[in-house]
């Protein structure tokens, strides 16, 4: 079946029904993910999957319907069921389609690597195998492991609307992670490392994959609680992305309309240190995020909405968009039976000039943070408060291990006061940031 043109031919379908506007998005792929613990396989998937949704527009009253079957006395039935529930709901002056038709950008994206398929089970079984193995390891004192895992897929995605757009693109990727545990006087702590890339050869190899995890989880011994006081506190790059991922859902048009969130009324105002300079960049090539077109048919395209700490412009989809009176920027995100949203395609902090260690030295006394936990974010006030892990900075060294302290702030002022931006930016996933120091927030430990 040629879902392009199935796609095309729904739209159609839904025109002759009585829609003003529709567009059809179908999505397949296949799927692959196996998990060893200690060796063993604990679980091996590998499937397949389509679907299709179609989204209808009757003047301003819209609805939505997604299915599993292709045929066509279903996909028939569909189209009749989804224009005959738009008429019956309310209208929404900001629904619609995006108001121009537009083009796909380019597809050379270095999204696709037809080779990951292609590799045989038994190595992709024995590349967690042998990332746990090396943790394991390690060192006497890495007794566990709560296992490791190889994932990989590629999928392909086919949208048209009744604007005239029709585009596709096809994306690969594959994931290696272990998670090791350590034991010391009857205490245990875990961690992380993991590989994501769109390509086979993106990928750390098995090895560097579990010395890191081994290493992050050995230096996690020995952790303490430290008395509470306010501190620099060094967020390292994966804390950080955390960091800036809230600062992407506070300036996107959902939020803003809504009221919910700290930066409604900030727009053309320094809501930053010069030194914060927020990206998403859906063309970059190879991104974990990257695509030619968002979920409505928008080219995709690299937005900076935090420039040098200014806030330019908010991150709006065709609904969001017309609810604040600007155009959709490329963002939005939408599964088969969704509706669209926004969301990141590729979001990072761009990368300062100074070392990550030259940043921890400049610290006489304070924080460096491995670990975030917990929801504590409120992006309507600002308020800022997670448990965190991590090591105690005391005279520009990390000295001990510190666990079970809480990291406090406003994002208001932390943005404000962030006063060191690392030179260390890698993209191990679609969000990502290098070493970021805030001036002073609350530790509270003791």
């Amino acid at each position: 079946m040629d879902y392009a043109d199935l796609a095309q031919s729904l739209v159609a379908d839904a025109r002759r029904a009585g829609a003003d506007a529709a567009d059809v998005l179908v999505s397949s792929g296949t799927s692959f993910s196996v998990t060893v613990r200690r060796g063993e396989i604990e679980t091996l998937k590998e499937s397949g999957s389509k679907a299709l949704g179609v989204r209808v527009f009757v003047g301003r009253r819209t609805a939505q319907s997604c299915t599993s079957d292709f045929s066509r006395a279903t996909l028939g039935e569909l189209v009749s069921e989804v224009v005959a529930m738009a008429r019956a709901t309310g209208a929404d002056p900001a629904a619609g389609l995006p108001d121009e038709r537009e083009q796909p950008a380019g597809d050379d994206l270095g999204i696709y690597d037809a080779t990951l398929s292609r590799v045989p089970t038994p190595e992709r079984i024995e590349a967690a195998r042998r990332a746990e193995s090396v943790a394991l390891e390690a060192s006497p004192e890495i007794t566990n492991s709560q296992g490791a895992s190889y994932a990989s897929g590629e999928g392909t995605v086919w949208l048209a609307n009744s604007l005239g757009f029709a585009g596709s693109y096809r994306a690969s990727s594959a994931s290696l992670s272990v998670v090791p545990v350590a034991e010391r006087d009857g205490h245990m702590e875990r961690d992380y490392w993991y590989s994501t890339s769109r390509r086979r050869d993106g990928l750390l190899s098995p090895d560097e994959v579990g010395r890191i995890a081994a290493e992050r989880t050995l230096r996690r011994l020995g952790s303490r609680k430290i008395p509470t006081a306010e501190v620099p506190v060094v967020f390292d790059p994966e804390t950080a992305a955390q960091l800036i991922g809230h600062l992407f859902g506070a300036i996107t048009g959902y939020a803003v309309f809504r009221g919910a969130t700290f930066l409604k009324e900030r727009l053309g105002e320094a809501v930053a240190s010069p030194l914060v300079t927020l990206v998403d960049d859906a063309l970059r090539p190879g991104g974990l995020g990257s695509r030619p077109f968002d979920g409505e048919g928008c080219t995709a395209r690299r937005n900076v909405p935090v420039e040098r700490g200014v806030l330019r412009h908010f991150l709006c989809d065709a609904y969001s968009g017309r609810k604040l009176g600007v155009p959709p920027a490329g963002c939005a995100r939408r599964s088969v039976g969704g509706s669209p949203s926004v969301g990141p395609s590729n979001l990072y902090l761009e990368a300062g000039e100074t070392p990550p260690e030259q940043i921890v030295a400049g610290v006489e006394r304070g924080l460096y943070v491995t670990d975030l936990i917990g929801f504590g974010v409120n992006l309507v006030t600002g308020d800022y408060s997670q448990g965190a892990a991590g090591h105690w900075i005391e005279s520009g060294r990390l000295t001990h291990p510190v666990h079970e302290v809480t990291v406090a702030g406003n994002l208001k002022q932390m943005l404000l006061d962030v006063d060191a931006v690392g030179s260390d930016l890698e993209f191990r996933s679609s969000v990502a940031a290098p070493t970021l120091r805030v001036a002073r927030m609350t530790v509270g430990g003791q």
